[in-house]
């Protein structure tokens, strides 16, 4: 392992609300407004409560209560909330990290196991201050919105483009930028690109720039501070659709936001976006689970600052690996997909993994055709690549930039003092 090239800063970059007695967790006096409350406000109910996403509210005791079996069964498998990567495999310091931490996933096991008790009121939080459904998870100075498309009741799927005027005149940095489906039933990704060629083909973003990529359950990308992509003067926007029917006829519009540097100002790295992995056909026969592999070189060093695994329904896990020009290789992270959940994971700026030049990159996935899993919908088809919902991919997405040599020899000097430290 090059220990060296990916450092585990054990420092939280997210304040996580922890109460006196979930550390305590093996206590017998683990009760709902005291451990449990708190702990449900920070990590569930942004979408567990009235009127939003999820299917149950758990904004109080009684709402709670009776799914208080189900709820412990989700956090001990880690499947709630939606945070899938491996605990015990590579980096595990991100940004907006919202998995559990085992003292907390302990709490809740033996709030459950001892009856669920409820406890004093006096001893809860005071309510949270939770975002509106809907709302953008940064404050975008530019919002691009997509034409109007109408989504028949019962077609079939439907890809195409749109290009809209940026509104922007001069070359701006992007710091952050998220892409907010309009209706999120309809919507199964969405791409975004730059179009500087005013003579552009309308279904061809071959030549475009890449700017963010949304599928269902998606965050917003932020980018380190520092770093940025660029938006060209009078580049236009392309917006490329994949929509399916739902039984009703759903007309979409969809925004895509950015949080801009200053008119002028430029970042000190540009950020680039890629997709790893799918070489070749994916062969996925019925019964079984594959595993399929993907390379890419990187000519430059650089520096990963995050990584969004994408397969469809029976997509099981994703790892990408840096192999180095010496041969020697390291697991810099590994996701458990869930489809309804394609989450950006963006490292922590001192966990950022860097690789010198002529590093591969290798995207592992494995898909499960068996009968299993819960996201098959038939494990007894053959399922091979394609762009429909019911066909699988097999890429991720990362975001990196570009170091000099001496770029790179002095970060790598800067992270073997600090392990020394």
């Amino acid at each position: 392992m090059r220990k060296a090239t990916l450092v585990m800063v054990l420092l939280a970059a997210v304040a996580v609300v922890v109460s006196p007695g979930s550390a305590s967790a093996q206590s017998s006096d683990v009760t709902f407004h005291k451990d449990i409350e708190p702990i449900l406000q920070r990590s569930c109910q942004v979408c567990h409560r009235p009127d939003n996403m999820a299917p149950m509210s758990l904004m109080n005791y009684q709402e709670t209560r009776p799914w208080a079996r189900s709820i412990k069964n989700k956090v001990v498998a880690r499947e709630m909330p939606p945070w899938h990567v491996d605990p015990n495999v590579g980096i595990q310091d991100f940004i907006g990290d919202r998995s559990l931490t085992k003292s907390e996933i302990d709490a809740i096991a033996t709030w459950v196991d001892a009856g669920a008790p409820r406890g004093n009121p006096a001893d809860g939080p005071p309510p949270a201050d939770l975002p509106d459904f809907g709302a953008w998870d940064i404050e975008p100075d530019l919002i691009v919105t997509s034409p109007p498309h109408t989504v028949p009741a019962e077609a079939g799927d439907w890809w195409g483009d749109y290009i809209v005027e940026s509104g922007v005149a001069n070359d701006r940095y992007i710091k952050a930028i998220q892409t907010k489906a309009g209706d999120l039933r309809v919507v199964h990704h969405a791409l975004t690109y730059a179009v500087t060629d005013p003579d552009a083909s309308l279904n061809d973003s071959s030549n475009d720039f890449f700017l963010n990529e949304y599928a269902v359950g998606k965050n917003a990308d932020q980018y380190p501070e520092g770093t940025g992509k660029v938006l060209e003067g009078d580049a236009r926007v392309r917006f490329s659709f994949h929509y399916h029917s739902i039984g009703e006829e759903v007309v979409d519009r969809t925004d895509l936001g950015m949080v801009l540097y200053p008119e002028g100002q430029e970042p000190d790295k540009v950020l680039y976006s890629r997709q790893l992995g799918q070489a070749g056909e994916l062969d996925i026969p019925a019964g079984q689970v594959t595993r399929h592999d993907g390379y890419a070189t990187m000519y430059l060093p650089g520096r990963i600052t995050g990584f969004q695994p994408h397969m469809h329904f029976l997509g099981k896990r994703q790892c990408l690996e840096m192999i180095y020009p010496n041969s020697s290789t390291e697991m810099v992270s590994c996701v458990n997909f869930d489809f309804n959940w394609h989450i950006v994971y963006n490292y922590q700026d001192d966990a950022q993994p860097i690789y010198p030049a002529g590093t591969k990159l290798h995207v592992i996935s494995y898909h499960d055709n068996t009968e299993a899993h819960r996201g098959n919908l038939d494990a007894t088809n053959w399922t091979g690549g394609g762009s429909r919902t019911i066909d699988e991919m097999a890429f991720g997405w990362i975001s990196w930039y570009d170091y000099t040599d001496e770029e790179y020899a002095a970060e790598l000097e800067s992270r073997a003092d600090n392990n020394n430290n």
